[in-house]
């Protein structure tokens, strides 16, 4: 399989395009030992990667994120990382792993020391490609859950978070991150420039707001959009852009991310 990654990457345009395919590719073969740990019954895929892997958005992206939403007994964290880092390295992958669990959310970082260099895709050997994976082990009430087969590399079978909540995932993001991401506003762009997107699971939003310290209104099918457009006009777009560009497909316009474009798709002012 690492003769697989060689042939993927060879023929590359630039470094940093040959960086993001390494990582989705190494993403999807920690997918594939999740599901085969049977990761999969008691966790749920959402985020960035979520929509990468489920959708083929058009943006790569760096962590996998779940959230723990079945029987607790069935969860088995240093497990899962310890199988998939002995699968790995049987295919010749140099592994580390850091597992930090002693917090609500559970997290771990793969580094992949040297593949790089190896790959060509860095003059320097001490640059390390990592890969980060965050747990949810108490997420908020209300998300929907949805089982999906789908092939990027790999044949998967995931759990993830249906559609009306992985959109109300975003929109937590953008309204209580201290500083808004231009990763999150291109995924906005992107769910609210597709008509058949349904409408956020207003039920998890709100849940989630709540337990991270949300002092504003509840968000209603009235005004949800109206506070959007406020987060977003605080945004610095230059900013955005430039925390954008080393995530999208070659050939994405980054002057459609504008202030005016998402108001746009938000609809009009109420």
């Amino acid at each position: 399989m690492k003769d697989f990654l060689v042939e993927l990457v060879r023929n590359v345009r630039t470094p940093l395009e040959g960086k993001n395919i390494c990582r989705e590719y190494l993403q999807d073969r920690i997918l594939a030992g999740l599901q085969r740990c049977g990761a999969m019954i008691p966790l749920a895929f959402h985020g960035g990667t979520a929509l990468r892997f489920l959708f083929n958005h058009g943006r790569y992206s760096e962590d996998l994120d779940f959230a723990l939403e079945g029987d607790r007994s069935l969860y088995d964290f240093r497990g899962y990382l310890q199988r998939i880092r002995g699968e790995l390295a049987l295919e010749g992958y140099p592994v580390e792993l850091k597992i930090s669990d002693q917090k609500t959310v559970n997290s771990a970082f793969l580094r992949f020391p040297g593949l790089l260099y190896e790959l060509s895709l860095s003059s320097q050997l001490s640059e390390v490609l990592g890969i980060k994976i965050e747990v949810d082990t108490n997420p908020p009430q209300g998300a929907g859950l949805q089982t999906s087969v789908v092939r990027r590399f790999t044949i998967l079978q995931i759990q993830h978070h249906d559609r009306p909540s992985l959109l109300a995932g975003k929109l937590h993001a953008i309204l209580q991150r201290p500083f808004l991401k231009g990763r999150d506003v291109y995924d906005l762009l992107w769910y609210l420039s597709a008509p058949s997107w349904p409408q956020p699971n207003l039920e998890l939003l709100n849940n989630a707001l709540q337990q991270t310290g949300w002092t504003g209104d509840l968000l209603t099918e009235a005004n949800w959009r109206l506070l959007v457009r406020e987060r977003l006009e605080s945004a610095s777009w230059i900013t955005v852009v430039s925390d954008t560009r080393p995530f999208v497909e070659p050939g994405f316009d980054l002057n459609l991310l504008t202030l005016a474009n998402l108001e746009r798709v938000l609809g009009e002012k109420q």
